[in-house]
């Protein structure tokens, strides 16, 4: 995305009709609080009854697009959504339960171990592997180190041919291959979404390709968090006011 579209001071979405809309939803600083450690995110009754209902009133056209993986995602939402991108997009499971992934770059073995190696230098420092295709490093409980964690993401980067995925307080090496954007094109050019206007609502700059190829389709971007630059055209203050907007819904 360009830098000239990215803007800042947005206002906030109007009431979400879901009639003729195709809702792609991220997970972690949207519909979940972002956690000291990943494995910290739970299950939660009021997520679960939300996105139930979503899915049973959209008739099929809700998607979860998130880094992270599928079993990370059925975890948290306790397997009440079907459609699904983990991995950034390199897995994607359908509406009919068929499960496409990619291929596995051959170097990420040895970004794996160096990022280890790396995080044995501070406890706060947390090395997350996704499904052999991605591996992520947290700093968010190691700030003093998140210099020299982006420097040691980006040296590997360059040395593996990896795709270096910055986000918030976390530097990911993944395989090439599918974005955020990609998925939410395959879902849209699906019988179950085709025809609907898509809304991906998302908090970090891992989501941007998400809002720009909604944006595209004729949809929305929403972002959710503080104040930043985004190609998104809509903001909602943090997951609390997301969840409440979602809630609303009719």
């Amino acid at each position: 995305m360009s830098i000239q579209t990215l803007t800042t001071g947005l206002p906030a979405p109007k009431p979400l009709q879901l009639g003729q809309t195709a809702l792609f939803l991220d997970l972690d600083g949207t519909l979940a609080p972002i956690a000291a450690r990943p494995q910290d995110v739970a299950p939660d009754p009021r997520r679960t009854s939300l996105v139930e209902r979503l899915a049973q009133t959209l008739d099929g056209r809700l998607a979860v697009i998130s880094g992270r993986t599928l079993e990370d995602i059925d975890r948290i939402l306790e397997g009440c959504v079907i459609a699904a991108a983990a991995v950034h997009g390199l897995v994607r499971r359908d509406p009919d339960g068929q499960v496409f992934a990619s291929q596995p770059h051959p170097a990420l073995p040895r970004a794996v171990e160096a990022l280890h190696v790396f995080a044995a230098r501070d406890p706060g420092l947390i090395v997350e592997e996704k499904a052999g295709l991605s591996v992520a490093l947290h700093f968010r409980q190691a700030r003093d180190q998140a210099d020299a964690a982006r420097a040691c993401a980006r040296r590997l980067a360059v040395e593996t041919g990896l795709f270096l995925q910055d986000g918030d307080m976390v530097a990911e090496l993944r395989t090439p291959g599918a974005s955020k954007g990609d998925s939410v094109r395959d879902f849209m050019a699906m019988p179950s979404f085709a025809g609907a206007r898509p809304v991906f609502v998302g908090d970090d700059i891992t989501d941007e390709d998400g809002f720009e190829a909604a944006q595209a389709l004729g949809g929305i971007g929403v972002m959710v968090g503080p104040d930043r630059a985004t190609g998104a055209r809509f903001r909602l203050a943090d997951v609390d006011a997301a969840l409440a907007w979602l809630e609303a819904a009719k």
